[in-house]
């Protein structure tokens, strides 16, 4: 069976790689034998960037998902694009850009994820702003400027953002460890990924299978632009660059 080695779980900052095509499905999406462009998932948007390739040229990739089985990467070509031969080799090349504000705006949530104390219902990552979704009863217990002064400390602090791996055996030990109430970690591989901000985790430690930034000061400042009313206990807080 075909997999797909995700370089950028090793290294996030990896902007080009080659590789070489194993199939192009049967709705045109390239599946190569690796790659540096993130799949969307967790509430991350897949990368973009280009494919070069010999007599092809440049192939856009509007973005990239996970394949049915989730073991590929599927990178789905701009609408007319050529595409590559299968067996031949590429080179792939990524909108830094936009991966970069991805990683910072994914690293900003999981500091506000450190200072709200209450699950979370859901999210989504952008390039401009990004969104936590949380289950609170009192909305008084959020302060929109509270939090952004209390967020850009964080930032400002500089704390490094560093991984390991655990088993699936010591998550469900630590089951404190998984705040979000919709996306579960993956499992099955029998090792699970934590995120770790702060020396050992001290500010924030959970499972996530997104790209992140080495330290907080490279988020910069964040200001939390609204908190709005979602339902009966859900509460939506935005974050926006500033």
């Amino acid at each position: 069976m075909a997999t797909t080695e995700p370089l950028y779980r090793a290294d996030s900052y990896l902007r080009d790689c080659t590789a070489t095509v194993l199939a192009v499905n049967e709705r045109g999406g390239i599946i190569l034998d690796r790659t540096v462009f993130y799949p969307t998932a967790g509430g991350q948007p897949g990368d973009r960037g280009v494919i070069e390739a010999e007599g092809v040229g440049e192939c856009p990739i509007a973005t990239t998902v996970y394949g049915e089985d989730r073991t590929t990467i599927v990178h789905v070509p701009a609408e007319g694009a050529a595409v590559p031969q299968v067996g031949s080799t590429v080179r792939l090349v990524l909108d830094w850009e936009t991966r970069h504000r991805h990683m910072r705006m994914h690293t900003a949530l999981h500091l506000l994820c450190s200072l709200v104390k209450f699950p979370v219902t859901g999210g989504q990552i952008g390039a401009e702003e990004g969104r936590l979704d949380f289950d609170i009863p009192d909305a008084s217990a959020v302060d929109k400027d509270h939090l952004t002064e209390a967020i850009n400390a964080l930032i400002k602090a500089d704390h490094p953002v560093t991984e390991r791996w655990i088993t699936e055996e010591e998550l469900d030990a630590n089951p404190q460890l998984v705040r979000t109430m919709s996306v579960k970690p993956p499992r099955g591989s029998g090792r699970v990924r934590l995120v770790a901000i702060g020396e050992n985790g001290s500010v924030d430690l959970q499972p996530c299978g997104g790209t992140h930034v080495r330290s907080t000061a490279e988020i910069g400042p964040i200001v939390v632009s609204r908190i709005e009313k979602k339902g009966k206990q859900n509460r939506r807080i935005r974050l926006a660059f500033a």
